[in-house]
């Protein structure tokens, strides 16, 4: 059977409790050699400190240098009587040829010395542990002088090494107490580690956090729309290559939020749905704020390319003016068919004829007063001018109107001249002026088209009317339309912009589009009808 592997939790702990106990064994070991070290100093200096006071005796270094080892003598007796006072191992005099003249041991006096007296006999002073006759000892060494200074012997005090290790043995409970102290502490700091580690890790095993961590990044990849998340001070935590590619200004995961975010991000409220332009992309925006226990721990928002649904938006726009145009001249052909059909029935031929005549001369109703030649703009006009005629605004074309050519990109053309009419109507409705108008003049300038708009409203209330979301109405996904026509104008080299302001008019918006018309195509149309 297989064995399970450890757990995190219980690996981290388990090497904590391994490692704090190396540390507490190899602190109390160094403990241990420092103390011994300590204490073996202080038992060399005391039984040098006793070996000097032994040299100081008045009238040693004669009777060593002129008498004769013995075990009667006054050095043995004196130096034994100094050894027990002070407790010491022993207390050797020697003279300068290395004899003893006292001893522990009264059998080895007038013999040899069993360690080298060459130090003291040279007249320095040594300290060691050594081991002697008597086993080992921690020593002190001087040098014995007479009243000139001449070195005549030696003085050797010796304290029993047992001392050491009895002294060390009755400190060393202490440093035993705290290890064991220091290694509990250990243990318990790892085990609430290892329990705040568990809690933060949710009890997941590191395969299990990065198995996680890539099914996050895949379910994020995988989604259509951006997800960019941006913490409570304002860093950028999340950034996936969706809501990059949306972006136009680079975002580093980590980094602080550039401006277009911060644009993004507003006041923070909740958002859904929200329409913004970014670049040449319109873009709907969620916005949902992250909240735990009160606190603001970010916000996250969701960036869904909303740019193929505004071109298929736009292009059934235009689709639907042409129908609505269709629409109002069927109804009005229809009307006109049946006044003939009844001046047919009744036998009235002369009365037919004339109305058949006036008919041929009239403009349609439902279009402003002339007509341009070009199929998708006259529609588009008949289309607004019954938009503008339910609104109770009228809408005519100016007198400056010339338009030859055929459009060859009539969906933008749709977009910008639909954006400004309607907001003309609304800014003529919304006027005081009555009765409210929009004039519309389209001039072509070989294959540019001039596009110029002005109302009966009371002028422009916004600074700046082309920023995105920016809209008088408080209604979602207003505020787009003047940013579209400019995006769109601007896309072919021309633009959008405010046109000057006129007395006893409201607003006027002046549109350059180029290269969205084909003269030839009016040319070979008119050679043809």
């Amino acid at each position: 059977m297989k064995r399970r592997p450890l757990r995190l939790v219980t690996q981290t702990m388990l090497l904590q409790v391994v490692v704090v106990a190396i540390v507490a064994a190899a602190g109390f070991t160094l403990a241990t050699l420092l103390l011994r070290e300590e204490l073996e100093q202080q038992y060399e200096q005391r039984a040098l400190a006793i070996a000097r006071s032994v040299a100081q005796r008045p009238g040693l270094a004669e009777e060593v240098r002129t008498g004769t080892p013995s075990v009667a003598g006054d050095v043995q007796r004196y130096a034994e009587q100094v050894r027990t006072a002070n407790n010491a191992l022993f207390v050797v005099i020697a003279d300068r040829d290395g004899i003893r003249f006292s001893h522990t041991d009264g059998r080895l006096i007038g013999e040899h010395v069993s360690t080298d007296p060459s130090g003291p006999l040279a007249g320095r002073e040594v300290v060691n542990v050594e081991r002697g006759t008597l086993g080992l000892s921690a020593r002190g060494k001087v040098p014995l002088r007479d009243q000139s200074g001449v070195v005549v012997g030696e003085v050797s005090v010796g304290i029993d090494a047992d001392e050491i290790d009895n002294r060390l043995h009755e400190l060393l409970p202490v440093a035993e107490v705290f290890t064991a102290l220091a290694l509990g502490v250990g243990v318990g700091g790892a085990a609430l580690l290892a329990v705040r580690l568990k809690r933060r890790t949710l009890g997941l095993e590191p395969t299990d956090l990065a198995d996680l961590v890539r099914e996050q990044v895949a379910v994020l990849e995988g989604v259509r729309d951006g997800v960019l998340a941006v913490d409570a001070e304002g860093r950028v935590s999340v950034c996936t290559k969706q809501a990059t590619r949306l972006l136009t200004e680079p975002v580093t995961p980590g980094a602080p939020a550039t401006d277009e975010v911060l644009d993004l991000l507003e006041d923070r409220s909740p958002l859904t749905g929200g329409l913004r332009l970014l670049g040449d992309r319109v873009v709907a925006v969620t916005r949902r704020p992250v909240r735990r226990n009160g606190q603001d721990l970010g916000v996250v928002l969701t960036l869904r390319d909303h740019t193929n649904l505004d071109d298929m938006a736009r292009e059934l726009e235009a689709t639907r003016a042409l129908t609505d145009a269709l629409r109002a001249q069927a109804h009005e052909h229809t009307n006109r068919l049946h006044a003939l059909s009844g001046l047919l029935h009744l036998g009235d031929i002369g009365r037919a004829q004339a109305y058949l005549r006036e008919l041929t001369a009239t403009a349609s109703v439902t279009a402003p007063p002339g007509r341009i030649g070009d199929p998708y703009l006259d529609g588009l006009l008949a289309a607004k001018t019954a938009v503008a005629s339910e609104a109770g605004v009228t809408l005519r074309l100016g007198e400056d109107t010339w338009v030859p050519g055929r459009l060859t990109r009539p969906l933008d053309v749709f977009t910008v001249l639909g954006n400004l009419v309607d907001n003309a109507i609304r800014a003529a409705t919304a006027g005081t002026r009555r009765p409210g108008w929009v004039e519309v003049s389209l001039l072509a300038d070989e294959r540019d088209l001039h596009i110029y708009v002005a109302d009966s409203g009371d002028g422009i209330a916004l600074a700046d009317p082309f920023a995105p979301g920016t809209s008088t109405k408080e209604e979602p996904g207003r505020g787009l339309g003047l940013a579209l026509a400019r995006r769109i104008a601007r896309s072919h080299g021309g633009d959008v912009r405010v046109g000057p302001v006129v007395p006893g008019q409201g607003a006027v918006f002046v549109a350059e589009i180029p290269g969205v018309l084909n003269p030839a195509a009016a040319l070979s149309w008119e050679g043809t009808g």
